[in-house]
């Protein structure tokens, strides 16, 4: 019996010490994930929103990738991987796009970001 103890404590901690690696490396994954949003508006209420193919053409033509380009209500929303790759077509956009539009960064508002408001927002009262 004494020659198992050692051999279950030591499968308990190797089990604890890789589910602890998991969660710290999936923690880490989630907050290096730093997708970014570029919403496109119509300045005045007689301007219409972009075609979506237009702006696919714009940054195809330039090289900048993206995920996806999503009408929303009078916004078009422009999902990147990246906040550089957000930057840049950004300044393509300006470039390329008549006046009319205004093209600015949108929050992000994945749960990562959401979680880190919470963390951020809160007071920490004692007593």
């Amino acid at each position: 019996m004494e020659s198992q103890r050692p051999f279950l404590r030591r499968l308990v901690t190797s089990v604890a010490a890789v589910a602890l690696f998991c969660s710290l490396f999936f923690g880490w994954v989630t907050l290096q994930n730093r997708e970014s949003t570029l919403a496109i508006r119509p300045i005045a209420q007689n301007v219409s929103v972009p075609d979506g193919f237009s702006i696919w053409h714009h940054l195809d033509a330039n090289g900048i990738h993206f995920k996806s380009i999503t009408p929303l209500n009078d916004t078009l929303l422009i999902k990147f991987e990246s906040s550089a790759q957000s930057a840049a077509a950004k300044a393509v956009l300006d470039k390329s796009l008549p006046h009319g539009y205004i093209i600015a960064l949108q929050d992000d508002d994945s749960q990562t970001a959401a979680w880190l408001n919470r963390l951020r927002g809160t007071t920490h009262r004692l007593g």
